[in-house]
């Protein structure tokens, strides 16, 4: 079988051309600013070469945090636009403050205006043309799905709503009994035969295998996905594709037998890796604490107006091993809050304060549990600590809850800069299989990813 051409870009492939070509593009636009016009402010010189790879650094953090290589964003060019300018803003400004490293101030003034309309203007242009061209429908990565019709709507939804350049065109039902509750606009249902042919007359790029069950698969089936495989097709499993276009553990799609799907990250028993994990927890909630000083005059007067009570609460929570502690936390709702019993809190909860509401967008509420981090109780990264009347709950609900406890709880985590604010048993799934999605892939890598991202949610005031 000759299969069709279709080229696509996987999502790693894409993030690290965004990041390449926005570099690119900078430096470009400034090489050619300062050969065309009277700047020579930043010249791309060899003996200048400090110049570009700090200005290349400071370009990668700071897009990383405003948002320019989230891939849902990244298509869409008014957010592009606002986070461009964002970006390149702070970015300027970091270059000019760094001494030694960058190129000495120019007495005319103008350079500096130009050194930031070169840059806002190549990543204007590049992006455009990445929208245009790159996130077309052209470079969509034509999926088909091997599954039971059953799980068809959870399976297409998920994926699409992870990455908009992952299209299902369609899928074959390999349950033996019928299931007519499909309703998806768009998506085909291909017959068990033939899957050759359908590969070729729809140009597919890859096949996502979803049945856990490896007995719901024939022998038949089994032979012709080995032809297809022979022929260069790519054939992948659901919870891999799963995890790595959603960054979670497919929860609903894992047996009991666990292990299978979350081999647990090796760091989490790395000595060398838990060692500066502590350090690092040290340091940041001396930061933390440090900033908390700064603006305690702040709060304090904020809370006397607006919030009228204790500043602070404790609260006992599940810790690590399911050992329960007191966590400190600013006191952002009315006094007495839960004089009826323990509630979950709801986005728009009226028993917030409105100081109480600025505490939560800005954070500012967590920063007395850098108290809890020096003192062992939690790390700076981790799953948010739970109360033990909601764990209860929720283990009686959600499959593998209790998973989330062999690590520290955490000030901030993956599942906090990325899932929506938790109200309900299907938000906490949701948050679970982010957890679990960082137990199993806990590395620095992902701490530092963590951490840029909480300084977006913060700079964006997305806090809950």
């Amino acid at each position: 079988m000759s299969k069709k051409s279709n080229i696509h870009f996987d999502i790693s492939e894409r993030k690290i051309l965004l990041r390449i070509m926005d570099i690119v593009s900078v430096l470009v636009m400034l090489y050619v600013v300062g050969h065309v016009f009277d700047f020579d402010y930043f010249k791309i010189k060899s003996e200048h070469w400090v110049w570009s790879i700090v200005l290349a650094l400071y370009l990668s953090i700071f897009a990383t945090i405003f948002e320019l290589y989230n891939l849902q964003k990244a298509s869409k060019f008014e957010i592009v636009i606002q986070n461009i300018i964002l970006t390149s803003s702070v970015t300027v400004l970091f270059y000019l403050l760094t001494p030694f490293l960058t190129p000495v101030l120019p007495e005319n003034r103008l350079q500096i205006i130009y050194f930031f309309i070169s840059i806002n203007l190549s990543l204007f242009l590049w992006r455009y043309a990445y929208i245009v061209l790159i996130s077309a429908p052209r470079f969509y990565k034509r999926v088909l799905l091997l599954c039971n019709a059953k799980d068809i709507n959870i399976i297409i939804t998920s994926l699409h709503k992870s990455d908009p350049n992952y299209k299902v065109i369609g899928f074959i039902d390999i349950d033996s009994v019928s299931y007519l509750s499909f309703k998806k606009d768009k998506v085909l249902e291909f017959g068990l035969y033939n899957i050759a042919d359908t590969v070729e007359e729809h140009s597919i790029s890859e096949i996502v295998v979803a049945e856990s069950d490896a007995e719901g698969i024939s022998n038949s089936l089994y032979n012709q996905l080995i032809s297809l495989l022979e022929d260069g097709v790519p054939i992948r499993e659901y919870t891999q594709v799963y995890e790595e276009i959603t960054h979670r553990v497919p929860v609903h799609h894992v047996d009991k037998d666990f292990y299978k799907y979350f081999p647990f990250s090796r760091s989490n028993q790395n000595k060398l890796y838990l060692f500066f994990r502590r350090l690092l927890d040290l340091l940041f909630s001396l930061i933390g604490l440090t900033f908390g000083l700064l603006i305690f005059p702040i709060i304090i007067i904020g809370n006397l107006i607006a919030n009228r009570g204790p500043l602070f609460y404790t609260q006992y929570r599940i810790g690590r091993n399911g050992n329960s502690f007191k966590i400190i936390k600013l006191r952002s709702m009315i006094v007495n809050a839960e004089k009826d019993g323990a509630i979950y809190a709801s986005k728009k909860d009226p028993r917030v304060t409105k100081f109480g509401h600025f505490l939560r967008k800005s954070r500012f509420d967590e920063i007395p549990q850098f108290l809890n981090v020096i003192k062992g109780d939690m790390s700076v990264i981790g799953p948010r600590p739970e109360r033990p009347v909601f764990v209860k709950e929720l283990s009686e609900k959600v499959p593998f809850y209790e998973i989330r406890h062999i690590v520290k709880p955490g000030v901030t985590g993956w599942a906090q800069v990325n899932a929506n604010y938790g109200t309900t048993s299907d938000d906490a799934l949701e948050k679970l299989q982010y957890d679990l999605y960082y137990i199993k892939h806990r590395s620095f890598f992902l701490d530092i990813n963590i951490v840029i991202k909480t300084l977006s949610t913060i700079i964006f005031f997305r806090g809950q």
